[in-house]
């Protein structure tokens, strides 16, 4: 395994807290196994709602306090304990949830770059959007702003949607996300992003 750089020479970070995000921790996260490798980032789309924007619903679903009876779309994840550790709302404004040293519950049962388990080795990112339709320029710059110091503390070396490391059980963040955008951002090798 390849620890991320020493605190004290690295002023973005903090025990896996990002200098440049609002933090608001969440209780949903554990201890990522010995040995665990931090090289994949993954890429979620979220709105609560679905397709309602600017709320605090997300927050308080991620923090265990979403009133489960405000809409009737809540009876359908009723219970529900999830995490990610970045939240990027459509106007770019990034809030932190998870250490990223520590294992946030974003990926649910998965499989990417023949490991099963990606929220024991990965950093999930949800964007404030509805799987499939288009994102925010602000919300590709915060992106690609947090996935760069992401790669500068650890070793990233993979970037996919969850569409990609859940075939056949997620859609995020669909076809309306630009890959081609943040890999041009980002300037990362073409095979660290998933292929069409």
């Amino acid at each position: 395994m390849n620890p991320p750089a020493p605190e004290a020479s690295d002023p973005l970070w903090q025990q896996g807290w990002y200098r440049f995000a609002h933090r608001i921790a969440s209780p949903n996260f554990g201890a990522r196994p010995p040995g665990a490798c931090i090289d994949l980032v993954v890429v979620h789309s979220i709105s609560l709602p679905p397709g309602v924007y600017g709320g605090d619903q997300v927050e308080r679903l991620f923090t265990n306090t979403l009133d489960w009876d405000a809409h009737p779309y809540f009876q359908q994840i009723r219970g529900m304990q999830v995490s990610a550790h970045f939240f990027i709302r459509r106007d770019g404004a990034l809030i932190q949830f998870v250490s990223c040293d520590q294992r946030a519950w974003h990926a649910g049962r998965s499989r990417y770059r023949g490991r099963e388990n990606c929220n024991d080795d990965s950093v999930g990112i949800e964007l404030e959007g509805l799987e499939g339709e288009t994102f925010e320029d602000a919300q590709y710059e915060a992106l690609s702003a947090v996935c760069a110091a992401i790669g500068q503390h650890y070793p990233i070396r993979h970037v996919a949607g969850h569409e990609h490391i859940a075939p056949g059980r997620k859609n995020d963040p669909g076809a309306g996300f630009e890959w081609a955008e943040l890999e041009r951002a980002l300037g990362w090798p073409a095979d660290w992003f998933p292929r069409a």
